[in-house]
């Protein structure tokens, strides 16, 4: 399960890189959040909690970049 968690935060963090730049924020709601949510999912059911929490700090990102950028009201 740790594996696909990495997997998983690997992949939102790749759309995190482009949601940052502006006027592509509305990437975080697809690209980034459904990811993340699904590896700290399976970061919850594995021993090594890394993978979840670097998957929580992901979503902290994109959830800020969301809220400073207007995308979340």
């Amino acid at each position: 399960m740790r594996v696909l968690s990495m997997i998983c935060g690997v992949l939102a963090a790749l759309g995190l890189l482009l949601g940052l730049l502006p006027l592509f924020g509305w990437l975080n709601w697809f690209f980034v959040l459904p990811p993340a949510l699904l590896g700290v999912m399976f970061g919850a059911l594995s021993r090594d909690r890394s993978a979840m929490t670097f998957n929580i700090v992901i979503l902290a990102v994109a959830a800020l970049r969301l809220l400073l950028g207007g995308g979340v009201i």
